[in-house]
């Protein structure tokens, strides 16, 4: 499955952005979907992540109530919508794709990656 990331920008602090990303290739109906995100000089972290289903959810606790994950199967896009934005979001926000199983926060368990997408949060 191919991933294409996309929504990222410059934002002053308390703003709001959408990310997208869109598959292809296969149905993202089958796969476990996360974001990470990676700061310059920093190792990549988890952020939030959506079962197959979008039963289950679950989300960095930095984010946590500021971020929102969904997914639209139909349209083979998972989103993450984020608000409140804070400089310390600043990143490449990258998503993710596993088969389906039990979530997990792990960058290694993920299969498929997209390209990444800059957020800038000025203060």
């Amino acid at each position: 499955v191919q991933l294409q990331a996309s929504g990222g920008g410059l934002v002053q602090a308390g703003g709001s952005l959408r990310l997208s990303c869109a598959a292809s290739g296969r149905t993202l109906s089958n796969y476990d979907m996360a974001w990470f995100r990676q700061a310059p000089g920093k190792e990549r972290e988890f952020v939030a992540t959506i079962s197959a289903s979008g039963g289950n959810t679950y989300y960095r606790v930095s984010v946590k109530g500021r971020f929102t994950i969904s997914r639209d199967n139909a349209k083979n896009t998972v989103f993450l919508q984020m608000n409140n934005l804070k400089p310390e979001d600043t990143a490449v926000y990258y998503c993710a794709a596993r088969n389906s199983g039990s979530i997990s926060l792990w960058s290694y368990a993920y299969n498929y990656w997209g390209q990444g997408t800059q957020v800038t949060v000025s203060s």
